[in-house]
């Protein structure tokens, strides 16, 4: 380090978010402030729409087929979008795909405001609203890396948390109010306004095309993506770990039943709020993620973790102890994702950044579905407890079980990673 270098932050002030992003990229303020406004929308209907259906049918079958409809178009658009992210211009697609969410959420206003209100649009915006979402996430995903300096790729990735996290700690909390005192009719109004600032906001940025080597959108582009996935296992190790994590450690359909066997109805809202509340708290102290090199072993220790943890909270019968040990597991899972997103970022070359995307979209969607099935099953053959904890250590099993089959992953240093250099010098060059 040379004498006029800036030394790097300690105590406090080095645990706080690196704002570098944040002050070097215009595009990344103005998206991730498009991100956080719809954010705070979708929340709204997200809580409403379920609402909605409860209070039209009276039925938890035709409430929980909302996750069935979602789950088809999630599979086939997560894939397809990821390889349009890749051909096409990826600020027009995150336009479009933002535009469209706005008009379905002037159907679901429109449905509202009539004397009575029809099921079936319901499920249909749920449907669409599923498929458009999967084809904007690998374009979003993908286009951080671009507007983004390559070293500041780390605290990008805690910034983004942190956004994500304010959403989901104040999301359904704001949500709930809107719903039970101004109703559903601005619940989805106030959606529909929040997309039309988003759209504003994105307009804005720098247009960002398709590389000129990119592969039409096809199943050859996909098979192409998925053959590179499986080519690099300490990636194949971060989407296994998380896909385990989420399918066998994923307790939230069960909070209902759980606060009921703790005689803590009351506690239920806190049950929900105990996880992306230790997500937000590692949020607020991530400074330290950009010190960390070994992104792989972080991702394997931190989900572990997070099984142990909600198999403490499965166990334990003071409803304090398990809110706590919820807070602890949100916290687990935030910095499994950071450091998920670091290794991805940083080492997917551009042209299949959207395709690999798309592959990362499965991986961290599908799995929550899935869980809920899984915990559901074993919360009726042996009790909600027992489904809580057993999912938990199962998830720290798998876990390890994966860490010993990709030793890869518990290797990767973002320091000597071939893929890493590789990316760093396409960065490098493209700026020149």
């Amino acid at each position: 380090m040379t004498d006029d270098a800036p030394e790097p932050p300690s105590g406090l002030r080095a645990m706080l978010p690196d704002l570098a992003p944040w002050r070097a990229s215009r595009d990344f303020r103005r998206l991730w402030y498009a991100g956080l406004i719809s954010n705070f929308g979708s929340f709204l209907t997200f809580v409403a729409l379920p609402v909605q259906l409860k209070d039209l049918t009276g039925s938890a079958a035709a409430v929980g087929a909302i996750g069935a409809v979602e789950l088809i178009p999630l599979l086939v658009f997560g894939l397809y979008g990821g390889a349009l992210a890749d051909a096409w211009d990826k600020r027009k697609l995150i336009v479009w795909t933002e535009a469209g969410q706005g008009l379905l959420s002037v159907a679901l206003l429109l449905n509202a405001l009539l004397p009575h209100p029809a099921v079936w649009p319901l499920y249909v915006v749920a449907a669409l609203s599923s498929a458009l979402v999967s084809v904007q996430r690998p374009a979003l995903d993908s286009l951080w890396p671009r507007i983004v300096a390559h070293d500041h790729l780390p605290a990008a990735a805690s910034l983004n948390s942190f956004r994500w996290t304010v959403g989901g700690v104040a999301g359904p909390a704001l949500a709930g109010v809107v719903v039970a005192y101004a109703g559903l009719g601005w619940a989805y109004g106030a959606d529909l306004l929040t997309f039309a600032v988003s759209v504003v906001l994105v307009v804005r940025i720098a247009a960002s095309p398709a590389s000129h080597e990119a592969a039409k959108p096809s199943l050859k582009a996909i098979a192409e993506g998925a053959r590179y996935a499986w080519g690099r296992k300490e990636l194949l190790g971060t989407y296994a770990v998380d896909l385990a994590a989420m399918f066998l450690a994923m307790p939230l359909a069960l909070l209902p039943f759980l606060a009921d066997e703790l005689d803590a109805e009351w506690s239920l809202g806190l049950m929900y709020a105990s996880v992306p509340l230790g997500a937000l708290l590692v949020s607020l102290v991530s400074g330290w993620t950009a010190r960390i090199h070994r992104h792989g072993r972080m991702v394997v220790l931190s989900a572990a973790l997070w099984g142990l943890a909600i198999a403490a909270a499965g166990i334990m019968s003071n409803v304090w102890l398990v809110l706590l040990f919820l807070t602890v597991a949100g916290g687990c899972d935030m910095v499994s994702g950071i450091f998920r997103g670091i290794m991805w970022n940083q080492t997917i070359p551009d042209e299949l950044r959207g395709r690999l995307a798309g592959i990362e979209l499965l991986s961290y969607s599908v799995g929550p579905t899935l869980g809920q099935v899984r915990s559901g099953g074993f919360a009726a053959w042996w009790g909600v407890r027992t489904s809580v904890w057993s999912g938990g250590v199962l998830c720290a099993g798998a876990v390890g079980l994966l860490a010993l089959c990709l030793p890869k992953l518990m290797t990767y240093d973002a320091r000597t990673d071939k893929h890493a250099a590789q990316v760093r010098d396409q960065r490098a060059a493209a700026q020149v």
